[in-house]
């Protein structure tokens, strides 16, 4: 491989680790590692089956989820990639009076990736956490328009193929 394509395919483990976050789809998210991979997330260290659940059921109390990335810089040498993503993370959660809460937490993963048999994926991974905010949900907007709002797999659009297709 070249050098453009490892990037893409490791800048491509994120994006699909973020999906499977935002979807809820455990599968996805513990495709992205190898089986043998580490992780440690402070609030959870182990293996990648383990963490895939772990997610699953952190995530599965909440409304919605949007993880962004940002910045992935990546160094390759090899078949071994280090890397560092900084992210943003929106979760619509309930507190215990019932209402709507905006959590957003910021911060960076610090990763290594192995290529084996050409393929990339995690061996290693860390989130550091830089900064967190919890306020008030303001969804007002949403009550003036028709917002077509995300939802889990498979009740996300991404996932309705049959209507990308349909003619007007």
């Amino acid at each position: 491989m070249n050098a453009i394509a490892d990037r893409l395919a490791i800048m491509d483990l994120a994006a699909h680790y973020m999906r499977a976050l935002d979807r809820l789809d455990q599968a996805l998210l513990e495709a992205q590692f190898w089986p043998d991979a580490r992780l440690d997330y402070g609030i959870f260290q182990g293996g990648a089956r383990e963490f895939a659940g772990f997610c699953m059921d952190a995530l599965a109390g909440h409304d919605r989820n949007h993880h962004m990335l940002g910045q992935h810089l990546i160094e390759i040498e090899g078949d071994e990639a280090h890397g560092e993503v900084y992210y943003q993370a929106w979760h619509r959660t309930t507190d215990e009076h019932g209402a709507k809460r905006d959590l957003v937490i910021a911060g960076r993963y610090v990763e290594r990736c192995e290529r084996r048999d050409g393929v990339w994926k995690y061996a290693y991974r860390s989130e550091i956490v830089d900064w967190a905010r919890d306020d008030p949900a303001s969804d007002g907007i949403f009550a003036a328009a028709p917002f077509i709002l995300g939802q889990r797999k498979p009740a996300d659009p991404l996932y309705d193929r049959a209507a990308m297709r349909a003619q007007p």
